[in-house]
Formats: structure tokens, C-alpha cells, sequence
């Protein structure tokens, strides 16, 4: 059974841990200048991810300069380090997991998401079609070797959720941390695992190369649905409620732009992408990064509004796995927020 330090974590792309510190967040205050564009700055941990590209593409198309905004995106180590700078008041918002809410509500801390980026984490699990070739089912997994991004990592809770479906426990599998997309990808070709469950592009390159066969994708909707029971919300836009309040204007500035980035990304062509994203964020291989992108699309939020079942199945799904968390203690309309995404989605059509 897993505890609140374990599930909590996962961020999608996943939930963040309970280890989150209980001293309310002292925000900067943000300038109010009407000629100078206000300055706001978000924590995001691993910018390049493709949860997170909505993010990038406002401030790379210069939709956050269009909305009078000053933004300064600052990285961080891991998704709790991205809380942190935030409680601590060395960002205003974080870009994260929006069940990462639920869990800072459990600890009376209240934040809430005002502009959903994805509808889903985008993690595959998949098994290799060399050591594995007999697949049926998840409990053929049973004494194999999974390759994950790290004990604790979204892409690891997701591979326990599955698991726990199929009835097997952590003990009957191993887990093996690959932090680096090129040793996963080296590891799993050179049969040193079994099953990986990971993010794109690894997943998309190793499905194109005939070695993986995908056992369990929350790239789509309907997998999503599929693994969590419902729409499961992903990464977004989060802030101090007493932030959002004494803030509206800003903040809806923000949904404004984010809104408009994701417009963007539902019609983006290859080019397009090539000449919005960073180079680095290629990692050597524009061609593989399209083919991702273009399995990915559809896990990006259309409009920025939080789906009315998500915040139920991101709940529902925390409670299976903490003792503690309690479905009737929580308010979940206190964790978000679609006034601004809805004000957007009307401005620019989304």
C-alpha cells in the first residue's frame, strides 16, 4: 500500500509528494505599472517536457509580452522544488501537476490551477518485443525488470498504479532507474529490461523501431480514461488562491496568453514547431520530436478549462493509495478555477 509520500508525488506529466513544507507562501508583490509590463515569475521543473510546451510557446510566440506580461520561467530540480519557490515567495506560480492542489489542500495549503495545459500526463508504458514476445497480460510482468525514470518519478507511480490493477505488488517486479533518455533507450534495446514505462520522445522512438509494444499510453484521451477511470488533469498554470485574488487582472492576462498557446498548439504544423521550440529541446533529432509531438496533441488542453470529472478522478485516485486522504474532507472546487480559461476560451475562440 502506498502512503501519501509516495502517491502524492506524481506530476503528468504527475502528483507531487507530501513532503511539501507547511509555512504559507509569502508572494513578491508583482508591479502594478500601467507603461511597464508586470513582472511575473513561474517555477516549472524540466521546461523541455511536453507537458509543459504550452508554456514555451506563449513565451517563445510572445503571447505573454502581448498580454503586458514580463515573464521570467525559472527551472528547478523536480516538481516539489517548484512548490517550494513558491511558498517560499521566489515565484508568484508554478507550472505542474494539478493534483499537486489536492495534496498542498491536505496540508491547508491553498492553491489552485487556473489554466489547464494538459489533459493528460503523456507516460507509455510498453514491454520489449525481444525478452517479451509472449505478452498477454499485466501480470506477465510478474519477476521482470521495468525501466523507469526514477524511484518516485511520475512515470514509477504510474507503472504501480498499473501494476496494482494486475494485482502485483512492488515486490514481484523490479524497478530500474534510468534517468537519461539515451540510457533508457540503450538499456531497453539492449534487453536490460523487460518493460519501460517513460515519457516521449523515448517512447515514440522505440515504438518506431519495432522494439516496443505499448501496453498502456496516456498520450490520449481515451487512455488516459483507460488507466485513471476518467479524465485525469495534468499539467497547469497553479497559484496561492490569495494570490489569484489580489491579482485577477495578472492572472487572467496569464490565461489569456496560455490559451492562446495551446489554439496554437491544435494547429501547429512541423515547421511551425520547428521555428517555436528551442533547438536543445530536439536533443539531436527533429524528426522524432514532430512524430512525438504529433502522437501528444491530443493530451494538451484544448481551451484551458478543467474538465468537470477531472478533479474527482485525480482524487479518486490519490485516495486509493493513502490511508489517511479522505475523498469527504476535500472541497474540490477550491483547487481550481475556470473563470479565467473561460474568459480566454471566449476571447480567442479557443
Amino acid at each position: 500500500m502506498w502512503n501519501r509520500r509516495g502517491w502524492c508525488r506524481l506530476c503528468a506529466s504527475a502528483l507531487l509528494g507530501s513532503s511539501l513544507p507547511s509555512a504559507r507562501a509569502q508572494v513578491s508583490p508583482v508591479p502594478a505599472a500601467r507603461t511597464a509590463a508586470a513582472r511575473v515569475v513561474v517555477a516549472v521543473d524540466n521546461k523541455a517536457a511536453f507537458c509543459y510546451l504550452p508554456l514555451t510557446i506563449a513565451e517563445r510566440l510572445g503571447y505573454f509580452s502581448s498580454e503586458g506580461l514580463d515573464v521570467h520561467v525559472r527551472e528547478f530540480a523536480d516538481a516539489n522544488q517548484s512548490v517550494q519557490a513558491v511558498l517560499s515567495g521566489a515565484a508568484h506560480m508554478y507550472s505542474g501537476g494539478y493534483s499537486s492542489t489536492i495534496s498542498l489542500m491536505s496540508r491547508e495549503q491553498a492553491f489552485q490551477a487556473f489554466v489547464l495545459q494538459g489533459r493528460a500526463p503523456q507516460i507509455v508504458l510498453g514491454v520489449s518485443q525481444h525478452t517479451m514476445g509472449y505478452y498477454r497480460q499485466l501480470r506477465d510482468l510478474r519477476g521482470k525488470k521495468i525501466g523507469i525514470m526514477g524511484l518516485g518519478t511520475a512515470s514509477h507511480r504510474i507503472a504501480r498504479l498499473l501494476l496494482a490493477k494486475a494485482q502485483l505488488s512492488t515486490q514481484e517486479v523490479r524497478y530500474i532507474s534510468l534517468p537519461t533518455a539515451e540510457g533508457a533507450v540503450e538499456a531497453f534495446r539492449a534487453g536490460q529490461i523487460d518493460a519501460i514505462c517513460y515519457t516521449d520522445p523515448v517512447m515514440t522512438g522505440l515504438e518506431q523501431g519495432g522494439a516496443l509494444r505499448v501496453v498502456a499510453d496516456t498520450r490520449t484521451v481515451r487512455g488516459n480514461a483507460e488507466v485513471f477511470g476518467g479524465p485525469m488533469p495534468a499539467g497547469a498554470l497553479i497559484a496561492p488562491a490569495e494570490f489569484i485574488g489580489g491579482y485577477s487582472r495578472l492572472c487572467q492576462a496569464m490565461a489569456d496568453a496560455m490559451v492562446r498557446a495551446l489554439k496554437w498548439l491544435q494547429t501547429a504544423g512541423p515547421s511551425d514547431i520547428i521555428k517555436a521550440v528551442p533547438e536543445r529541446y530536439f536533443q539531436g533529432d527533429r524528426a522524432l520530436y514532430l512524430a512525438a509531438f504529433s502522437r501528444a496533441r491530443e493530451a494538451w488542453a484544448p481551451d484551458g478549462v478543467m474538465p468537470d470529472e477531472g478533479p474527482a478522478t485525480a482524487a479518486r485516485v490519490l485516495s486509493l493509495f493513502d490511508d489517511v486522504f479522505s475523498l469527504k474532507q476535500m472541497d474540490l472546487e477550491r483547487t481550481y478555477t475556470n473563470a479565467f480559461a473561460r474568459k480566454a476560451k471566449a476571447k480567442y475562440r479557443a
